[in-house]
């Protein structure tokens, strides 16, 4: 089986407003057959605990269909929250989306 891959990339804050938004997305596109996720925070210029919970949330979504979920381009306000968190270990950072691939293709 080949996997499948989407990118989502969410854009301004990223609070409990969106948060949902970004959990329902998740949870669509693993629906229907994405084994790799891979999110993309260019354009996100703040997130919050409601905003980190939500990506927790689907983080467990993808998990529990046998997938893979990533993360790249944090900013320096949302790296911190992950850090403060310790998220940082929970979830595999990219720089940006080259480094994702460059990994991506290392791996299979």
């Amino acid at each position: 089986m080949n996997p499948v891959f989407k990118v989502i990339q969410p854009a301004g804050i990223l609070d409990s407003a969106k948060g949902s938004e970004f959990r329902q997305e998740i949870g669509e596109i693993v629906e229907n057959g994405t084994n790799i996720v891979l999110i993309d925070f260019q354009d996100v210029t703040f997130m919050d605990s409601s905003g980190l919970g939500a990506l927790v949330l689907g983080l467990k979504t993808v998990r529990a269909a046998g997938g893979k979920l990533f993360i790249c381009s944090i900013n320096e306000q949302v790296r911190m929250l992950f850090e403060l968190t310790s998220m940082d270990r929970v979830f595999q950072i990219f720089p940006n989306r080259d480094e994702f691939a460059n990994a991506i293709g290392s791996l299979s």
